[in-house]
């Protein structure tokens, strides 16, 4: 029998918050977002995302950027290659515990 100590050591501390959690599966799934969307499908407000894009963006998970659409800017976000890696990763894990 394992312990569940084992289990939840592999288990990402940044990712696994369910709304980073959300997040990063949202971004899993497509190569980028605008902010708009990502805070629409998560139905969350545009300062709860920004947390926890910061937080994301700081452990280098996800990268934010800006491009200009008729004179105003609209924010996209993307999974870096080290968050993808992180994400599927933590889904194993989470795998593999839901198993024990």
């Amino acid at each position: 029998m394992r312990s569940s100590q084992a289990g939840t050591a592999q288990l990402n501390e940044t990712i696994h918050p369910t709304r980073r959690l959300a997040i990063c599966a949202y971004l899993s799934e497509v190569v980028e977002a605008e902010f708009a969307a990502v805070r629409d499908s998560l139905r969350i407000s545009d300062s709860s995302l920004s947390k926890h894009l910061s937080t994301l963006r700081d452990a280098g998970y996800v990268q934010l950027f800006k491009l200009a659409d008729g004179g105003h800017s609209r924010t996209w976000v993307a999974l870096t290659k080290e968050g993808r890696l992180a994400y599927e990763a933590h889904v194993q894990a989470l795998r593999r515990l839901t198993k024990s």
